[in-house]
């Protein structure tokens, strides 16, 4: 029997939305001052003769973990049954396991203790954001989704700003910005999972016992047939392309600063950290605008396709910045580009994707396959980029490459049909 597809018709309010934008603000300003500042200053001091690799294999174990962990906690969380609801034990659990993991953090000094404690924290931050962003298809109408996504895209590009001001201006130190993270993620993503109530499901749902998830089951779940599902395999290889080209922009971007712009010589008495936090400003101050237009727009117009085509061109324009330029002033217009250009994927994207899912009652894991992306160019970005950086090319070679695959990525959008 062909399955009925639910679509929610209540609004959702302001609050609902402040609150799902304040967690997924609070999950992605750890994972992001963990990628762009605490571990690699941290891996710099441990290894500095060997920091690009042992810094690739840092990102790679724990991007394993997220590839393992967004369709598993996904299924997971669409098979919980208790009276918290589905999501919110998940949002719960998650952020109290984020914050432990950065606890434990701040006091490695060891690359083993870092990969360890980089995996875990993964796999929380992964169970945490799959769990929040589930709820959207969960509770919010269709005419609804640009604005939610691009509030929650606001605060994914706000949380790296807050969260690298405390820790390179408030905080000094690898502990304590590891500390002061855990007590963010906390602050931020429980009144979420707490004070929010999931809509009640429908009696046979709730008193049916939810279906096992036996090992072949589970792994022949994670296939969604491309000839089934086209636009979702369309939506999910152009989220790879775009999303490696911000890994490949960020990743190494602390590097860059030092070694191809020589920051510290060019203003003397400042760290290379410092440098980080104002291009990260620069970023997500030029992200904010562009996010909220092109979410509203998209609802009003019913339109999702050509928003995130703009936003892909517009972050390979930042590549090609790059590709021609290596000075402090081009870093800041390349910053300019990129926030722009991924605020306007990031808001509507998501919107597009969720009208795409194959099956409501595997929301949460089919959001995970779509996470897989995420993860998958977070692992291969640096794979990608460590050998470029490294060869006669350099930057300018990496920062083309990486400009090549936000445009492919954006002109596959049209080859999705099932949205405007």
């Amino acid at each position: 029997m062909a399955e009925v597809r639910t679509t929610p018709v209540t609004r959702v309010s302001a609050g609902w939305m402040t609150l799902l934008a304040l967690a997924q603000m609070g999950v992605i300003m750890a994972m992001t001052v963990g990628n762009q500042i605490l571990l690699p200053s941290h891996v710099a001091r441990i290894d500095p003769a060997h920091k690009e690799a042992s810094l690739a294999a840092v990102f790679a174990v724990g991007a394993v973990c997220t590839i393992i962990a967004n369709p598993l906690f996904g299924a997971m969380s669409d098979r919980t049954r208790s009276r918290f609801g589905r999501r919110r034990p998940w949002i719960v659990g998650g952020a109290l396991a984020c914050a432990a993991s950065l606890t434990f953090l701040a006091w490695q000094e060891s690359l083993a203790g870092l990969v360890a404690g980089w995996a875990v924290a993964q796999l929380a931050f992964t169970a945490a954001l799959a769990a929040a962003i589930a709820t959207v298809p969960d509770q919010v109408p269709i005419g609804q989704r640009g604005r939610v996504s691009a509030l929650a895209g606001v605060g994914q590009l706000t949380g790296p700003l807050l969260g690298g001001v405390v820790a390179t201006v408030l905080l000094t130190g690898a502990k304590a910005g590891f500390l002061a993270m855990a007590a963010l993620i906390l602050l931020l993503v429980l009144p979420f999972g707490l004070f929010t109530r999931e809509p009640a499901e429908p009696p046979d749902a709730a008193t049916e016992p939810a279906a096992p998830l036996g090992a072949q089951a589970f792994l022949r779940g994670l296939w969604v047939s491309p000839r089934r599902h086209p636009d979702f395999a369309w939506a999910w290889t152009s989220r790879l392309l775009i999303t490696l080209t911000l890994a490949m922009a960020i990743g190494y971007l602390q590097y860059y600063l030092r070694d191809a712009v020589h920051y510290e010589r060019l203003f003397p008495g400042s760290a290379v950290e410092q440098g980080v936090v104002v291009l990260v400003a620069v970023f997500t101050l030029s992200s904010v605008v562009p996010t909220l237009a092109a979410g509203w727009l998209s609802d009003r117009h019913g339109s999702r396709r050509p928003a995130v085509f703009a936003g892909g061109l517009t972050m390979a324009a930042s590549g090609l910045v790059l590709t021609f330029l290596t000075s402090w002033t081009a870093a800041v217009a390349a910053s300019v580009l990129l926030g722009a250009g991924y605020g306007m994927f990031a808001a509507v994207d998501q919107a597009m994707v969720t009208q795409l899912l194959p099956a409501d009652a595997d929301r949460a894991k089919d959001l995970g396959i779509v996470s897989l992306s995420n993860s998958a160019s977070n692992t291969l970005g640096p794979v990608i980029a460590a050998p470029l950086v490294t060869s006669a090319g350099g930057y300018p070679l990496m920062y083309g490459v990486a400009a090549g695959f936000a445009t492919l990525g954006a002109c596959l959008i049209w080859r999705i049909r099932g949205v405007r």
